[in-house]
């Protein structure tokens, strides 16, 4: 029984390590980077994101923006993030998004709207972050247009682009924004500034205003209305408080 039960337990064993030998030598599969679809004759849109960027800021602009591909007749946007990693970034209320660019080591498509919805750390140590700070200026000096959301505009301002123009903030930031950048032209009690090629908006729900108003400035009225009722949006550029400088 003892030679039986030896037999049976040198066959199991032997069984076993064919097993792992047979898995070990199976290739390790990696998910393939799918890069997106940049169409010529478009806008580059392009989002800047990082760990704890907020949902609402980086998927307002984004929808809007991305909606202008089922328009006819007009110059289109093409769509992409970008972040500092190609791991994915994991949002404030936990969505796991994947980068289409590595900004510190891919060739990235010629940026014409840089996008920079806020994020988690934007009031402190993503003001520390020289390499994104630096990204953000040298995108900003041939960009036609560059937007933020909420506190995006701290980063802006950071990087030293707000210098010359009106912008603002998320509302209850206002005072910290102030106090920080006491050199800077501050609107209050609107949802959205533009001032030359900047577009900084109060965030929230309210991105999708000022992604609309530079739709509306870009393609006209009747346009931007047939986006915002694609997305079930009440849009009339005229009832929304804001500053545009002259």
């Amino acid at each position: 029984m003892m030679m039986k039960n030896l037999l049976l337990f040198s066959a199991l064993a032997f069984l076993f390590a064919c097993s792992e030998k047979k898995a070990s030598d199976e290739p390790t599969k990696t998910a393939e980077r799918k890069l997106p679809n940049i169409q010529p004759n478009r806008y580059n849109a392009a989002f800047l994101i990082m760990d704890g960027v907020y949902n609402t800021e980086f998927t307002a602009p984004f929808d809007i923006f991305q909606h202008t591909q089922y328009r006819k007749g007009i110059k289109a946007m093409n769509t992409f993030s970008v972040a500092n990693t190609l791991e994915p970034i994991t949002s404030f209320e936990g969505i796991r998004i994947l980068p289409d660019f590595d900004y510190t080591k891919d060739s990235i498509p010629k940026i014409d709207i840089l996008v920079v919805p806020s994020a988690e750390h934007h009031l402190d140590t993503d003001l520390q972050d020289t390499l994104m700070l630096n990204f953000v200026k040298k995108v900003a000096k041939d960009a036609l247009f560059v937007t933020s959301h909420c506190d995006g505009a701290f980063v802006l301002a950071k990087a030293g682009l707000l210098d010359n123009v009106a912008s603002t903030t998320f509302p209850s930031d206002i005072s910290s924004y102030k106090k920080m950048f006491p050199q800077l032209d501050v609107k209050d009690s609107v949802l959205f500034v533009h001032d030359g090629k900047f577009v900084t908006s109060a965030g929230g729900a309210k991105s999708f205003e000022a992604a609309l108003y530079l739709c509306e400035y870009l393609y006209g009225k009747e346009t931007t209305t047939s986006i915002a009722n694609g997305l079930v949006i009440d849009w009339n550029l005229e009832n929304v408080p804001k500053f545009i400088a002259q």
